[in-house]
């Protein structure tokens, strides 16, 4: 027993390091605002890649909005997919 949950502690350690150093990105405005977030959903940079003065205080937060929630998604996508790994591996173990 002592056994098995040393084992899924160390998967979960594993699989929290792959997170931590893989990157996901999520933009707006076809790659004006993008943000980037680590596997882990830890944020990790925000580009902006036009002038400021050429929008407007609104078309910055929803741009932003977009390019947050996008990476989020892809942060949770990959997360989800890291974490069936690691669980398939430990029930193959179990047999």
């Amino acid at each position: 027993m002592l056994d098995r949950l040393s084992e899924m502690k160390q998967l979960a350690e594993e699989s929290k390091m792959k997170l931590d150093a893989l990157s996901v990105q999520g933009e707006a405005g076809n790659g004006l605002i993008v943000i980037t977030l680590s596997g882990n959903r830890e944020f990790r940079s925000i580009e902006i890649n036009t002038q400021l003065s050429h929008m407007t205080k609104e078309d910055l937060e929803d741009l932003l909005s977009v390019a947050f929630t996008r990476a989020l998604e892809a942060a949770e996508k990959l997360n989800q997919s890291e974490t069936m790994s690691a669980a398939s591996a430990l029930l193959n173990g179990m047999k």
